[in-house]
């Protein structure tokens, strides 16, 4: 079994479809453990609409191809248009971070995935929900990559916050 983390956006409808895609991964995978929700500004958009980011993580057989066909099905279920812009509002984003060790191009993905520790809406609620776990490529804990990455002019540039959150009646995350 791998220890998969996925990284879960939504700038359409943010709180139906996040909940959406937790109900669906939770019925899917066992023992899911989730991030807090942060709102963050988009990065790189024109389209100006705040998203809601989190990071779930959870246990697994399934092969890489058949995790990334599974996360893009579900997508689409949601509204999510295979011709849409890279940029561009999304109802639903479900992006595959790390699959156990796994390092370069595995069924066709990157893995790790890059906006690992580039981008403060993925690498945040990473290393809150798993601080000890370690980087595959280059072996730091999630926890020390966001402190470094905190202080960094980055940083500044992508503000997130948490926000009150709740998921099958209880509370995920909270803004304090």
């Amino acid at each position: 079994m791998a220890l998969v983390t996925v990284s879960i956006g939504s700038n359409i409808q943010r709180d139906h479809h996040v909940r959406v895609c937790l109900d669906a991964l939770a019925e899917r995978f066992d023992a899911l453990q989730i991030s807090r929700v942060f709102e963050s500004e988009p990065v790189g958009f024109e389209d100006g609409r705040n998203f809601y980011n989190l990071v779930a993580a959870f246990e697994t057989q399934l092969g890489v191809g058949e995790l990334q066909r599974w996360c893009k099905t579900l997508e689409y279920a949601n509204g999510r248009r295979k011709d849409s812009p890279k940029y561009s509002p999304r109802t639903l984003d479900i992006d595959l971070l790390t699959v156990g060790d796994a390092c370069g191009l595995v069924d066709g993905v990157a893995l790790p995935r890059d906006e690992v520790d580039k981008h403060a809406f993925v690498l945040r609620p990473l290393a809150e929900l798993l601080p000890d776990q370690r980087h595959p490529l280059n072996g730091q804990r999630y926890a020390t990559l966001w402190a470094r990455f905190a202080e960094s002019e980055l940083a500044h540039q992508q503000p997130l916050w948490p926000v009150d959150f709740v998921w099958q009646g209880r509370r995920i995350s909270t803004a304090h």
